[in-house]
């Protein structure tokens, strides 16, 4: 099946090199804001009756604005602010489409500069053993080995600054064989704060608490950077130092969660895991911090697409299942259970058991899969307790339910 997967090194440039990442950044920027202000000024020339106007035109009409007014941008590859107005094209769809489904969304912003500077290259993209060839740019050395790709088409290169280090992410269509189906367990996953996810089977992942344990680092650096001048290189410094810890933190908690989807994908049949209400969860102001810390969204965004690489099924409990109130035991269900309840007692039977295990041991025993048919269709995967979500895998599986 063809597949996109984006491989990211890290970039090695020298001082020339550098010196275009930036300029290909500021095109980059520059052509995303002047896009925006045109399509904000030509909506109030038609008081707000006037549909946007698409990508290819504005890029038609920046390239004839290009000779007379912006001649610099020549020394930058095209693709750079080409590629800019077709994500704010994205932008302004994504804006009226989240707007007609009734939902708060934010009208698409400036960019300024040294904030998430990027640009994403399309066309003659060549790797080397340790180097990397870019349009305008040249042949830029990577700080690591490449993958062999599986005769895989290139298909563009976005290169993004964090802190003071440069990546590239080269997207990759390949043809990869169809996954076959796992013959391992299923396994129920309990997702938490304490601990970042409890296993079916008594696994136990520890939270890294990649932002937590680092808070008052951050807090020091953001007030070091506060009192330093503005313009001034100490508040450079500063700014690139609080910068560092930021991505520190980032790396951290992107490798936990990569490490444990990887393996889940790869170990188990049947992954069962809740449709977790994050926004209502955040309304908690004592655990709101510690819920974005741990990343839940990401863990499933990963978990989705590996589960396709690797031929594994991902079901999804809704949220009105009562994983952490049922005894795992006899059915039994309580009627309240505080957070600080930590072990589940059972009235009836008298189960004894950690409140996370008996929710993960809840999830695995009330699913249960249909014949998936061969034809790589969406299936519904349904049980008594409603559980629904649509899985895409191209092979013709059975898997029996398991209590």
């Amino acid at each position: 099946m063809l597949v996109h997967r984006a491989y990211r090194y890290e970039l090695d440039p020298n001082n020339r090199q550098r010196s275009f990442l930036h300029r290909h950044a500021g095109v980059a920027r520059f052509a995303f804001n002047w896009g925006l202000e045109q399509r904000i000024s030509l909506f109030k020339q038609n008081h707000g009756k006037a549909r946007f106007t698409d990508a290819m035109k504005q890029h038609k009409l920046l390239n004839s604005l290009k000779r007379s007014h912006f001649p610099w941008m020549y020394e930058c590859s095209k693709c750079a602010p080409q590629e800019a107005l077709r994500n704010l094209h994205l932008a302004f769809q994504n804006f009226h489409r989240d707007r007609k489904k009734g939902k708060r969304v934010g009208f698409p912003r400036f960019k300024r500069k040294g904030v998430r500077d990027s640009f994403r290259l399309t066309g003659t993209i060549r790797f080397d053993e340790r180097m990397i060839q870019l349009p305008r740019i040249g042949k830029v050395r990577i700080k690591e080995k490449r993958e062999r790709y599986h005769d895989g088409r290139i298909l563009s290169a976005t290169v993004r600054r964090r802190a003071d280090r440069w990546f590239v992410s080269v997207t990759v269509e390949e043809d990869i064989p169809d996954p076959t189906p796992k013959s391992g367990n299923a396994v129920g996953v309990d997702l938490g704060l304490r601990t970042l996810a409890t296993l079916s089977d008594g696994t136990q992942f520890a939270n890294p608490r990649a932002l937590g344990r680092r808070l008052k680092r951050l807090r020091n650096l953001s007030k070091n950077l506060s009192r330093k001048k503005k313009g001034s290189r100490n508040r450079e410094r500063a700014k690139l130092r609080l910068a560092k810890m930021y991505l520190k933190t980032f790396n951290i908690r992107q490798d936990t969660l990569h490490k444990l989807t990887t393996y889940l994908a790869k170990s188990h049949s049947r992954i069962v895991i809740e449709d977790l209400g994050v926004k209502g969860m955040m309304k908690n102001r004592r655990l709101a911090r510690a819920i974005l810390d741990v990343g839940w969204y990401e863990f499933r965004r990963q978990l989705e697409y590996k589960c396709r690489w690797y031929g594994s099924q991902l079901v999804i409990a809704p949220r009105a299942f009562p994983s952490s109130k049922t005894c795992s035991s006899c059915g039994h269900k309580k009627r309240e259970l505080s957070l600080s309840e930590r072990e589940y007692h059972c009235e009836k039977c008298g189960l004894d058991i950690d409140r996370d295990l008996n929710a993960a041991l809840n999830l695995v025993a009330a699913s249960w899969s249909e014949t998936l048919n061969a034809c790589g269709e969406d299936v519904r995967l349904c049980d008594s307790y409603g559980f629904a979500k649509q899985i895409s895998v191209k092979q013709e599986l059975n898997i029996s339910p398991e209590h």
